[in-house]
Parts: structure tokens; sequence; C-alpha cells
């Protein structure tokens, strides 16, 4: 059973013989027989907490914290308001608090004893078995999946979630009449309408599935239903959706043979083999909390599964890969639609660091994350966290350079992510995307970077146009603008042809095509380098990027030196934004401002939300531009041609909600350009001191950026500083394995090497 699970040799075959061999399974076990609680709470652990309570301090505030919340509610009296509101309106709120205090209730039952927790959840569990069964679908029709307790089905599975860990917690206590009840008229019903009744939020392979999976399987647990058990496991066997409806969603999985829905297939293809979540790292923040709560339940109750080795201990990579995909200060990269700002003091991901901590190893390492996060979960693994971390056992976690692939069988592109050693604080963190879509979720922004240092970001990704329940900004849900500008080429770090997004914004186009991973090196932390090619986002168009992050001791911090080729045997126009993150200082070169009409840039695929605010061009063959963010300096310095425009634009145009941010950007524009090469250096230098007024090294060390040598073999460039230091890059385009030796002759000098690339410092 156990080598099954983790074969990674064949993985098709592997998931067609473990639907038949799980099937087989699930008619010889059943959940394994144990008094209430046994779903996230266990009696065991349960007797542990209550026998060490005194002996782990972050436990114990937390404890205290809860009861004093729950305290105040129970005080307050309960509301169960018939629902109403979009996501931020006050229905929506309250059964949000509602199901959070319930949980936390249970919790606390088990924990102290104390009755009135109990009464507590017994009595707004009965509130709401008399409300469910009168409640039509929420009036606002807004989701694809109406709910009904919200206004999608989402939000219902997380009520259920959090609701079946209450009355996990409360069975034993309550009257077999009253159990008799809530099953009858709330629980079952409700765990029908989430999977029954909704077979497209239930069946496809998306966050939102995992919620409805996780929900419907964990009430199922609860009250030992093997039919809602084996459901939520392996999806509806007839959802009546027609095949050409499943053609049309990127969601379902078109692979006669294999589990296609349910839990496990959620654990199958929302994954690569090292643990990216394909819709990016806000949403496995989001889902990785059904993902962890349901398995920790299932380990409690289905042993037999083995489920935190399932797919070569894929839960666990995954909370990894999600830690890593983050700044210095914890805040994931907002890929895709993403909110920004959130972080690993998350909710989710405290219960992602306690249960990868307890089952995955005890690694000291993510007992610092603890730490920073100073709260834990009210049960076995937050406490043995909490003991741990005052046992004094904790290490600092290491966030290292790493490259993932994407796809299920990670053969769909990827991420990488190169980080300069931290020394006296700094970091430079560069961020290059390469991967699939991300579903629905998904930018049409192929081979785009973004970049952070220890404080946040120097050149931006936008993230999604939305306000998360901000009930004022189209109900918290996604705005217009985030089809119109977030998702678009223009609005990312990536190369825009003729003004139209990667495949042409289509998403059926973006689902069927990614990049390809091309070369990656971070054993030495002096010259990182992360590369991809792209030959489907543009028709006849191949685009080829290289990023470099170069330590050198006259070059502190580290530079990124970026590379662009584009061949497409034609002319075109390319733009090349650059999203910097502060204010603008000053440029190299001359432009003419438009003081008396802004205008939008263009007039569709995102170009309509840039004013058009200034354009130049340069003299010669350089051009800088140099801003100011978080009291610290950068410039870019690009190599360009007087006949490129040196466009400066904002955000805003064309927004009458002002639901879009104002944010600076800089566009190199080649028109009628064949075959381009773009090369642009980004330079962290100097710091302002608003105490001393003092800047130190306000001006960029970048003397100038040439072009030495560029085929379909190689290219070359050399980045020189003020001081007559030089550094050269050579790159070979078209074989990276680092066994192959390469000859290169550039103005009667010549150069040999071994492998992907050479550098050469002069």
């Amino acid at each position: 059973m156990k080598n099954l699970y983790n074969s990674s040799s064949n993985l098709a075959i592997r998931r067609c013989h473990l639907g038949f061999l799980l099937a087989w399974i699930c008619g010889c076990f059943s959940v394994t027989a144990q008094d209430h609680p046994r779903l996230i709470l266990t009696q065991e652990g349960i007797s542990q907490i209550r026998e060490n309570l005194g002996t782990a301090p972050l436990f114990d505030q937390r404890l205290k914290m809860v009861q004093m919340e729950v305290d105040q509610a129970i005080a307050d009296g309960m509301d169960v308001p018939i629902p109403k509101d979009m996501a931020g309106g006050y229905t929506h709120e309250r059964h949000k608090q509602n199901y959070s205090l319930m949980q936390k209730a249970g919790n606390l039952y088990q924990i102290t004893e104390e009755e009135k927790y109990a009464v507590y959840v017994r009595d707004m569990l009965l509130e709401y078995a008399k409300l469910y069964p009168s409640l039509e679908l929420h009036p606002t029709h807004r989701s694809y999946a109406t709910g009904k307790i919200f206004w999608q089905c989402l939000n219902d599975a997380n009520w259920l979630v959090y609701s079946s860990q209450a009355y996990d917690c409360v069975y034993d206590w309550l009257k077999p009449s009253e159990r008799d009840l809530l099953e009858k008229d709330l629980f079952r019903p409700f765990a029908d309408f989430l999977s029954l009744e909704n077979p497209r939020f239930f069946n496809r392979i998306h966050n939102h599935s995992t919620w409805g999976n996780a929900a419907v399987g964990m009430i199922g647990l609860v009250m030992g239903d093997s039919i809602l058990i084996n459901r939520a496991l392996y999806g509806l066997e007839n959802d009546g959706i027609s095949a050409e409806e499943k053609d049309n969603d990127e969601g379902f999985i078109k692979q006669p043979g294999q589990n296609t829905a349910g839990f496990l297939a959620q654990l199958d293809f929302s994954f690569s083999p090292d643990g990216y979540f394909t819709e990016g790292p806000y949403y496995l923040r989001y889902a990785i909390f059904p993902f962890l709560l349901f398995s920790k339940a299932l380990a409690n109750n289905r042993p037999d599964l083995d489920i935190f080795h399932y797919r070569d201990d894929i839960l666990m990579k995954a909370v990894y890969a999600l830690l890593y995909q983050a700044d210095a200060r914890g805040h994931f990269f907002p890929i895709n639609d993403a909110q920004k700002g959130m972080s690993w003091l998350a909710r989710e991901v405290i219960t992602a660091a306690d249960i990868a901590y307890y089952y995955g190893g005890n690694d000291p390492g993510l007992l610092s994350i603890v730490h920073k996060q100073g709260k834990v979960l009210l049960d076995e693994t937050g406490f043995v966290a909490a003991r741990d971390l005052a046992r004094g056992i904790a290490k600092p976690f290491h966030q290292k350079s790493i490259a993932f692939t994407d796809g299920a069988d990670g053969n769909k592109g990827g991420v990488g992510i190169l980080r300069s050693s931290r020394s006296e604080g700094e970091e430079v963190c560069l961020v290059m995307k390469y991967s699939a879509q991300g579903m629905g979720h998904g930018h049409f922004d192929k081979l785009s970077y973004s970049l952070y240092d220890e404080g946040g970001e120097i050149i931006q990704d936008y993230g999604a146009a939305r306000w998360v329940n901000i009930e004022q900004k189209g109900g918290g849900r996604y705005l217009p603008e985030n089809k119109s500008w977030a998702k678009q080429s223009i609005a990312h770090n990536t190369l825009v042809i003729d003004e139209t997004s990667h495949y042409e914004g289509d998403i059926k186009k973006g689902e069927a095509n990614q990049p390809v991973p091309f070369l990656f090196s971070s054993q030495d932390d002096m010259f990182q380098l992360v590369s991809a090619k792209d030959t489907t986002a543009y028709t006849g168009t191949d685009m080829h990027r290289t990023m470099i992050l170069l330590k050198r001791h006259a070059l502190h911090p580290p530079i990124v030196i970026d590379i662009i080729r584009a061949q497409s045997g034609g002319t075109h126009q390319y733009d090349l934004p650059i999203w910097f993150h502060g204010h603008l200082l000053s440029t190299s070169f001359d432009y003419t401002t438009q003081e008396d009409r802004l205008l939008p840039l263009g007039e569709a695929h995102g170009y309509q939300h840039i004013w058009k605010e200034a354009v130049g061009r340069s003299k010669d063959q350089h051009a800088q531009i140099t801003w100011f963010s978080r009291g610290k300096f950068f410039t870019a310095s690009m190599l360009v041609s007087p006949n490129d425009e040196l466009i400066l634009g904002r955000t805003g145009a064309s927004d009458p909600s002002f639901n879009l941010r104002h944010d600076p950007g800089f566009i190199i524009r080649k028109k009628e350009a064949k075959d381009p090469v773009f090369v642009t250096v980004i330079e962290p230098h100097g710091a302002y001191n608003p105490v001393s007024e003092i800047p130190t090294y306000p001006f960029s060390r970048i003397a100038s950026v040439d072009l030495l040598h560029n085929d379909d073999r190689y290219t070359a460039i050399s980045v020189k500083d003020k001081s007559d230091k030089a550094w050269t890059v050579i790159l070979a385009n078209r074989y990276p394995s680092p066994t192959i030796k390469h000859k290169l002759t550039i103005d009667q000098m010549s150069y040999t090497w071994q492998g992907g690339f050479h550098l050469l410092k002069q």
C-alpha cells in the first residue's frame, strides 16, 4: 500500500490503478471505531493537552484569548440572520463569525470541559437547523454555484468545514434526538446541496471544489456516513454535466480511467510533483486549509489511506512550496488573481505550520514561523508546536533559491525563484513566472517577473483588481478591471507584441499552452540564473528570457540582469514594461510630458487603463531611470536605440469607478522591429535617512550595458560600472546542458566554456 502511494515513476498508471484499489479498500474498511471527538480533535490528543496545560505558553495564551472571545460572544447573544448580503455585508460576515465561534466553542468544551461551550454550539446549530430548510438560493444569484447561507457555495462549504468540527466536539454530549434533528434537517441536506445539487462546484479540480470535498467528507466522518465519505474522496460518478460543458471548463479532467473528481483527484491534479499549486500561492494559502484539515481527519479515521504519504508526501511538499513562495517578510508573491499583503500570519498558514510540523517530521525551522505567527491551533498539533517552541529547539526557516515545475506531471512550465544570501538584513529576491495558465485565476503573463528586497516590492506584479470582502467595491468580488487590466499582459513585466496580450487574452488558448523551462542554476550564490522559452503566446514568435542575479563585492546589493530575445520572422511593435514600485527621481533622457491632456496609451488589452504621461528618446544606446521607494534608491539601466520610444505612464485611465491603483510604469517601445533583444540591469543602490536627511549612494554605479553578440546559438552582453569593472555574460541559446562545450569569438577574442552560460569578470 504505502509503496504504491509513494511511487512517482508513472503517474498516469498509478492514478488509474489507485482509483480501483481505493474503491476496493472503501468497500473493505469503515471509519475507525472510536467515540467523539474523532475529526480534528481526538480523545488521545485532548488527554495530552489537559494533562500538560501550563507547559506550552503560546498554547495557553491562545486558549485564554479564545476563551475571552467566545465568552464575550455568549454574553452578547447569538444572531442567525436570514441571508441577503454579498461578501462584506452584515449577514455574510455574521454567518462567518458564527461558524468560527462554533468551532472555537467546540474546542473549548473539549479542553476545559465547561458545559456552557457545548450549550452555545448546540443552540447555534439548532438555530441553523430551523433556518436551513426554509432557505431558497441566496437572493444575489451572482455565482456560477449560488449558495444558500452565503452568495456562493464556496462560502457554504466553509461553513460546513467549521461546523462539522463543532458538531464533532459536542456529539456525545448531545441527546440522540438532537443529533437526529441536526443530521436530518441540516447536515445531510447541506452536504447533498453542495454535492448532488451543485456538481459543477463539487466535481471540478479547483480550490472551490477542494472546500466542497472537504466539507462533505468531514461531516460524513463525524456522522459515520460512508456514502458521504466516498462521495468526498472520489466525487460524483454521474454528475449530469455534458461532455461539451466539460470541454469548455478547464477544471474538469478529461482522462478516462482515472479519478477525475473528488479529494484524491484534487491531490493528483492540483499540484505538480514538487508541490506547486497551479492557481498560485495566494490560492494555495486558501486551499491548504481544507486540504490539511480533511487530511488530518482522514488520518484519524481512515489510516488505511495513509493520506499524509499520498503521492510522495504531496501535502508536505505543498506546505513548503507555499512558504518558499513569499518574500523576506513572509508576504506571498501575488501570482495570478492575488490580493497583496497576504502572509504567513494568515489563519490558513497557522494551520499549515502546525500540521506540517506534527505530521512532517518536526522540522525545527517551522517553529520559527510558528513563533512569528504568535498563534497555534487548539489541538494536539498546535500544542506540540507550542511545547517544542518553549523548549527552545526552533531554528531559522531558510527560504532558498528554487525552481518549481507546474502541472500534475511537472511538464507545464514552472516558476523560478532566485534569492541572494541575506547579509545585514538585506536580500534581493527575483521571481520569474513561466508557468501554466493557472486555470480561471491565471493571468496572461508568460515569462514575466517581479523583484523584491527585504522590505517588499522593487518591481511589482499588480496582483488582482479586487477588494476582498469590501462590500462597496463590487460586493468584494473581482472587479471588471480584473479582466480588462490585471489579467492582461501589459499589466505585467513581460514582452507584449502589437499591443495584444499573450494568446490574445483567450483562456482556452492559454490553458492549452505554456512556456518551457530552459535553464536554472543556483548552486553559486554569486551568479544565479533562470531561463525559459515560449513559442505559443504569439503565433509564429519565439521568446526567450534569461534573468541573472549577479552578486559581486563591487555590486552590493546584487544586481539583476534581464535579457529577452524575440524572433518572429517579420517586423512588429514590441513593448517591454517595468512596473516599478516607488517615486520616479530622474531619467538619463529628455522627454515631453502630456501636460494639457492625458490620454490612454491604447484602446484594448489593458492599454486603455494606462495614462500616457510622457514620451522620450535616448540619444545613444543607453537609458536609465532612477526611482525611490521605502528609503532606498533603484536604477534600471537599459540597452536602447535612438528610435525607441521611452514611455512614462501610470495606471488609472478608463476607470470611472476608481477601482485601480495609480501605479507608475515605464515602457520601452520598439516599433517596426525585427527579432529585437532587450537588455536591462536592475540595480538597488544606496539609502536615505530621513532623520539625518543624508542620502548615501543615490546614483547608479552602472556606466553601460552593451550587446556584444546575438544569433541563434549565442547571446553575449557586457555590463560595466563607473570604476571600469566589467562583467561579460554569454548564453548558449540552444543547448543548456552542463556537459556540452562551447566556443565563441567576439572581436577577435575567443571564449571557451562548458555548460549553458559563461561569466567573465574583467
